[in-house]
C-alpha cells in the first residue's frame, strides 16, 4: 500500500518519491550551495593564510579549489544516482553494507556541522554583534540557534529563500573588497608586488600545502547540498550545474578577495588582525563605516549557520529513513513537511555545545571529521560504479575519485596527533550512540507519524 505521506510532484520527480516537499529549484540551490561555502570562513581566514604565505594569499585559495573540485564530483555523481536525504550516509550504506560504517560517516558529518553552527552562533553573539548591542555572548548565541531552529522548522523553500537574502549580502561585502583593491591600486597606494612573495626562509610547497589546508576549510560547506536532494526539483539535471557553478564562483571570488588583500596590506598587518577585511576597509580610507562591515559579517555567520543546521536536520532525518536512528526522528510537520524532532535535537545539541567555551580545538577536529567523510564518499564512487541504476545520472572520470582520495590523504596527514585525540573521542562516542540505537528498547521505537 501506498504511503500516503509520500508525495511525486512533477513528471521530472516520478522516479524519486519523496515524504518531503520538492520546492527547491536549480536556481535556489544554487544560491544555498554558494551561501554555504561563502560562509564566515573567509572573513577571518586571509589573515591567518597570508601568515604562512605572505603576499601570495590566492595561491592556496586556488589550490583548495582545485582540491574541492575532486570531491565535489564525487557528490555529483552519488547525489543524482541516489537523490535522498542522508547524503554520505546514505552513500556509505550502499557501498559498504555496514550500518555501522553508514552511522559513522553520517556521525562524523553530524559532529561537524552541529558544532560548526555552535561555533558560528558563538561568533555571531561576540565581538560583531558587540558592534550594536551590549549582551553576554552565550545567551545571545542560544537566542540566536532557536531563532535559526524556527526559520528552518518553517520550511526549506523560506530557509533557502532567506539564504538568498543573506548570500548576496555577504557576496556583496567581499564585492567590495575586491573594488577596494582595484581603487587603492589605481591611486597609487596599493603594492600589486606582493601578491607574488613568500615569506622568507619558508618553502613554497609546504607553506602553499600548510595553507591550502586552512583554505580547504573556506570550501567546505558544499557536501550539505547532498542532505537537500529529496527536497530538489529534477535533481539529477540541476545538482550538477548548480554545485560546480557555486564553487566555481566562491573559487573566483576568494582568489580576487586574496589578491586585493594583499594589495592593500601588507602580510604582516593581515595575519596580526582579527578581522582581516574589515583591516582592508580601514586601510582604503574610503568612508565606509565600521558598522557597515560589521553588519555584513553577521549575515554570513548567521548565513552559514542556517545552511549548516538544515543539512544537520536533513542528516538526522535521513538516517532515521535509513533506520541507522530511531524511526521516530525522521516525523515531519504535517502542513510544513519539514523534520521538526530532527530540528528540534541538533538545535538541542548545538545550543549544548555553546556552554563548551572556546571551540578552537574542537574546530580544528571538524575538518578532520570532514575529510573523514569526503574519504568515505570518494571511495564509495568506486565501489557502487557496479551498481546500476535505471534513471540517467551524472557520471565522472573513474580517476577523478582516486586523486580526491589522494589529496583527503595529504591533507589528513597534515593534522596534528591532538586533533587526530580529539576526532578519536567523538568517533568513540558516535559508537557508543549506534550500539544505544540498536539496543531492542531503542530499536522497537514507534514509526513516526506526519504529526509527530
Amino acid at each position: 500500500m501506498k504511503n500516503p505521506e509520500t508525495t511525486v510532484e512533477d513528471p521530472a520527480n516520478a522516479a524519486d518519491p519523496t515524504r518531503l516537499r520538492r520546492s527547491v529549484s536549480g536556481r535556489l540551490l544554487f544560491l544555498f550551495i554558494l551561501g554555504d561555502v561563502l560562509g564566515a570562513g573567509i572573513y577571518a581566514l586571509i589573515g591567518v593564510i597570508a601568515g604562512e604565505v605572505g603576499g601570495a594569499v590566492w595561491v592556496p585559495l586556488l589550490v583548495a579549489l582545485g582540491l574541492a573540485l575532486l570531491t565535489a564530483a564525487s557528490y555529483a555523481e552519488l547525489v543524482t544516482k541516489y537523490p535522498r536525504a542522508g547524503g554520505s550516509a546514505v552513500f556509505a550504506e550502499r557501498a559498504f553494507r555496514s550500518p555501522l560504517v553508514s552511522f559513522l560517516v553520517g556521525f562524523c558529518m553530524l559532529a561537524a556541522g552541529v558544532t560548526s553552527a555552535a561555533g558560528l552562533a558563538l561568533a555571531f553573539a561576540g565581538d560583531y554583534l558587540g558592534v550594536f548591542l551590549d549582551v553576554p555572548a552565550v545567551p545571545a548565541a542560544l537566542v540566536f540557534l532557536l531563532l535559526v531552529a524556527l526559520l528552518n522548522a518553517r520550511g526549506i523553500q523560506e530557509s533557502v529563500r532567506a539564504n538568498v537574502v543573506m548570500t548576496v549580502v555577504e557576496l556583496s561585502g567581499l564585492v567590495v573588497v575586491v573594488v577596494l583593491g582595484a581603487v587603492v591600486l589605481g591611486r597609487g597606494d596599493g603594492d600589486v608586488g606582493r601578491v607574488v612573495e613568500f615569506p622568507p626562509g619558508v618553502s613554497v610547497a609546504s607553506g602553499v600545502l600548510a595553507a591550502a589546508l586552512l583554505a580547504y576549510y573556506s570550501f567546505v560547506g558544499f557536501e550539505t547540498s547532498a542532505n537537500v536532494a529529496e527536497e530538489v526539483r529534477d535533481v539529477r539535471r540541476v545538482y550538477p550545474r548548480a554545485l560546480f557553478g557555486a564553487l566555481l564562483v566562491a573559487g573566483l571570488v576568494y582568489v580576487l578577495v586574496g589578491l586585493a588583500a594583499s594589495v592593500v596590506l601588507a602580510p604582516d598587518e593581515l595575519a596580526a588582525s582579527s578581522g582581516p577585511l574589515l583591516a582592508v576597509v580601514q586601510a582604503a580610507d574610503v568612508g565606509i563605516p565600521d558598522e557597515v562591515f560589521s553588519l555584513v559579517a553577521l549575515v554570513a555567520v548567521a548565513n552559514g549557520a542556517l545552511l549548516t543546521m538544515i543539512m544537520a536536520s536533513r542528516l538526522v532525518f535521513g538516517m532515521a529513513e535509513q533506520r541507522l536512528l530511531p524511526r521516530a526522528l525522521g516525523r515531519v510537520l504535517p502542513g510544513r513537511r519539514t523534520p521538526w524532532v530532527a530540528i528540534v535535537l541538533t538545535t538541542l545539541v548545538a545550543m549544548g555545545l555553546t556552554l563548551v567555551g572556546d571551540l578552537g580545538d574542537l574546530a580544528n577536529a571538524v575538518v578532520l571529521l570532514l575529510l573523514l567523510v569526503f574519504l568515505s564518499t570518494n571511495t564509495a564512487v568506486l565501489v557502487l560504479r557496479r551498481d546500476r541504476v535505471e534513471q540517467e545520472h551524472f557520471r565522472v572520470p573513474a580517476v577523478v575519485p582516486v586523486l580526491a582520495i589522494g589529496s583527503c590523504l595529504l591533507l589528513l596527514w597534515q593534522q596534528e596527533g591532538r586533533t587526530w585525540l580529539l576526532a578519536g573521542a567523538e568517533l568513540a562516542v558516535g559508537v557508543l550512540l549506534y550500539l544505544l540505537a540498536r539496543a531492542p528498547w531503542w530499536a522497537d521505537r514507534a514509526e513516526p507519524t506526519s504529526a509527530g
